[in-house]
């Protein structure tokens, strides 16, 4: 069996090459905007209240997994360091992307970007903080 000879110089074009186009596809920022905004919050006892009224809002969403960030660009800029991307998970109705995250402050939550495959593929922000959720409705910028 012949064994084929690179030169230094091809062998390193060609491992930039696979590097960059690797890079390319797992690094990537993704804009969404926010058509409106509801929050859900434990009482007292701990038990869920109700969802607030969807609030129209139009704000700008970035996913950048280059830099493991999302930032909602709202009134008071919330920024979410990625801890953990989490597998993405499908069923009959839905497809959720979730990341443990860590905001500004130093709390954790979780965010899930959720397609509802049963409602023309809508897709919503949830934000997690396990006492309180912020739901945007989003689509793509």
């Amino acid at each position: 069996m012949a064994i084929m000879k690179i030169s230094p110089i091809k062998l390193s074009f060609l491992l930039f090459f696979l590097s960059f186009s690797l890079h390319q596809l797992y690094g990537q920022s993704y804009k969404f905007t926010t058509s409106g905004v509801s929050v859900l919050e434990k009482n007292e006892r701990g038990k869920w209240g109700e969802w607030s009224n969807l609030e129209l809002v139009n704000l700008v969403v970035n996913l950048d997994t280059n830099k493991k960030r999302i930032v909602v660009y709202s009134r008071i800029i919330q920024v979410y360091d990625i801890l953990k991307f989490v597998p993405a998970e499908e069923n009959k109705t839905d497809i959720v992307y979730t990341f443990i995250c860590k905001n500004i402050d130093g709390e954790e939550c979780t965010l899930s970007i959720i397609t509802r495959k049963n409602q023309d593929n809508r897709k919503q922000l949830y934000i997690n903080y396990g006492n309180r959720i912020i739901l945007y409705n989003i689509f793509n910028a």
